[in-house]
């Protein structure tokens, strides 16, 4: 798992004009991630089906076939962890026993988002997640993102499930460094934290953290691995420049959710590895934002 100390990206699942998931632009992507922007290579990682990837708006189905396409493209150049999670536990469990030969064969983590919308208690999200872990053959990376889900996993929370063995680390993106400081200065060592927030994934490295699962990896994966790896290796000045560089496109992206403002990025004839198509209730950011996120970008190559 010692590539979890390093850069990810949650990877976006693209849709053509039909609001069919578009086949051809699923090899342009990975294999934008996997070389990067330059001969210094791209990320370490990429999580297939994560909230990034629209996994909500996606059927059962294709779910698999996207994810197997993945796989197959993929051709184990870089690790793959799943996004498998709900606010259900019955359904993770059933698909976890369903796909275990694909996912153990393929996949190295599964990444699971705290449950959301029926906000349970934090005994009923420890549960949740012990039961998950006791079911996969592969390690657990617990998901924490409030803003999406309605509830947050308490510290004392994620403390108990640190405890669990085959539970291996948390992806952070409540957006509180307090809390990330704390945290990670309680964690076991061997525990990977994780940001899942790009605005705030140089400092939590610089106060201990692993590394980040990146968004705007996704257009950029070569600038976010160094900006990770100085982080690191404590060369603040050179991470700080890469941070200073990005900031802008990085708030610019989230100015109207995720995944609408990496996908306007992504279909930008700058870096065009997609057409900026999303399913509904999700939709393009307005042309404003495509006009501000199109001035930045241009600052940049």
């Amino acid at each position: 798992m010692k590539f979890l100390k390093g850069t990810g990206v949650a990877m976006i699942t693209p849709f053509n004009k039909n609001n069919d998931v578009d086949y051809d632009s699923i090899p342009k992507i990975i294999d934008h991630l996997i070389y990067g922007n330059s001969n210094a290579g791209g990320v370490d990682y990429i999580v297939a089906l994560g909230t990034t990837a629209e996994s909500v708006n996606l059927s059962f189905e294709e779910k698999i076939k996207i994810l197997k396409f993945i796989v197959k493209y993929n051709n184990k150049r870089v690790p793959l962890v799943i996004g498998i999670g709900s606010n259900s536990t019955i359904q993770v469990l059933s698909f976890l026993e369903k796909e275990k030969s694909f996912i153990n064969a393929n996949f190295s983590a599964i990444l699971s988002v705290c449950p959301y919308y029926n906000k349970p208690s934090q005994s009923g999200i420890y549960l949740h997640f012990k039961k998950i872990a006791e079911k996969s053959e592969i390690p657990v990376i617990l998901y924490n993102v409030p803003s999406r889900t309605g509830v947050g996993i308490e510290l004392s929370t994620i403390l108990n499930l640190s405890k669990i063995k085959n539970i291996i680390g948390i992806k952070e993106a409540s957006g509180n460094l307090s809390f990330a400081s704390e945290l990670i200065t309680k964690l076991p060592k061997n525990f990977y934290f994780i940001s899942g927030d790009d605005e705030l994934a140089l400092s939590i490295v610089q106060l201990g953290g692993s590394g980040v699962i990146s968004v705007i990896g996704g257009a950029f994966p070569t600038f976010m691995k160094q900006m990770i790896n100085f982080g690191l290796s404590g060369k603040a000045k050179e991470a700080n420049k890469i941070q200073l560089l990005l900031s802008p496109l990085i708030k610019l992206i989230f100015k109207e959710g995720n995944p609408s403002g990496i996908k306007s990025l992504l279909s930008n004839p700058l870096i065009n590895l997609c057409e900026n198509n999303l399913r509904l209730p999700l939709t393009s950011v307005s042309d404003e934002l495509i006009n501000e996120i199109d001035f930045e970008l241009k600052k940049i190559f």
